[in-house]
């Protein structure tokens, strides 16, 4: 495959962007680009809004959301380089509006409210399938702010067993691949937000397909199960939400308050009575 193929006419603003430039950032399984670019359609972002780019990897989604809608990103990941994506960032002529911050998605340094929009690319299904995640998460959202996430997922949930043409592939940690629905309910239940997106994007596992055979054509493995799988369970998945003006969200535990009392380790005989 050549690097045509990163040109695409349903990415238009991705196509603008060296080849070059893309692979050297690659953090994952999924074009950044391409998946920022989709979950952007659906989002109303504008100038100057603070956005929490989480689980950024190598920045790439940051400097494409600057650069395309003028927001101000923090580019969040506890992987990959802080220094590195500064460096990139830099280079990108973006640092007046992108920040690059190392921290754990489970620990995050912001304050209640401080972000407009919040995206996860390609990185949510790492931590986010935890039933309690968004409650912690959500706080950081202005009231009617949106979350936003896109990447690899399933088309559908699994019925009984691994598929046969996916267990060659298929290891313990993919179990945390999801379909649209799945995220939808996962959500919903919980009254914290308002879906309003839920879907998959057309061919996505064709783009899957070419992208690892730009970025790592010898992974044969992943390769040849999206060949076999033509789109019946493996594919690109997008959710977004909006938080409820309405709901009040828990302050998580993060200490509990020294209330030791000193007491007799065994009975007495006022017990024993």
């Amino acid at each position: 495959m050549t690097h045509t193929k990163l040109v695409l006419p349903e990415f238009p603003l991705s196509s603008t962007y060296n080849p070059e430039w893309i692979i050297a950032g690659v953090s994952g399984g999924a074009n950044p680009l391409w998946m920022t670019e989709w979950l952007a359609g659906s989002l109303d972002l504008r100038h100057g809004m603070r956005i929490l780019d989480l689980g950024c990897g190598r920045a790439l989604s940051s400097i494409f959301l600057h650069r395309e809608f003028g927001v101000q990103v923090w580019a969040t990941d506890l992987w990959f380089s802080v220094t590195e994506n500064l460096q990139r960032i830099q280079d990108a002529g973006v640092d007046n509006g992108v920040f690059p911050i190392h921290a754990d998605a489970r620990s995050l340094p912001f304050a209640n409210g401080f972000f407009d929009a919040i995206i996860s690319i390609d990185s949510f299904i790492y931590y986010g399938t935890d039933d309690l995640y968004l409650n912690s998460l959500a706080r950081l959202l202005k009231p009617g702010g949106q979350l936003a996430i896109a990447g690899a997922g399933l088309m559908k949930e699994f019925e009984g067993s691994i598929p046969d043409h996916l267990k060659q592939w298929w290891t313990p940690d993919l179990w945390c691949l999801h379909s649209a629905d799945w995220w939808r309910k996962h959500w919903e239940r919980t009254g914290i937000v308002s879906i309003e997106t839920a879907d998959t994007l057309p061919n996505g596992w064709r783009l899957w397909r070419e992208w690892h055979l730009t970025i790592a054509p010898d992974n044969r493995a992943e390769i040849e199960a999206l060949e076999m799988d033509e789109g019946r369970y493996l594919g690109y998945v997008r959710v977004i939400a909006r938080r409820q003006s309405a709901i009040q969200l828990e302050e998580p535990i993060v200490s509990i308050p020294n209330q030791y009392v000193k007491k007799p380790l065994l009975r007495d005989k006022e017990y024993n009575k």
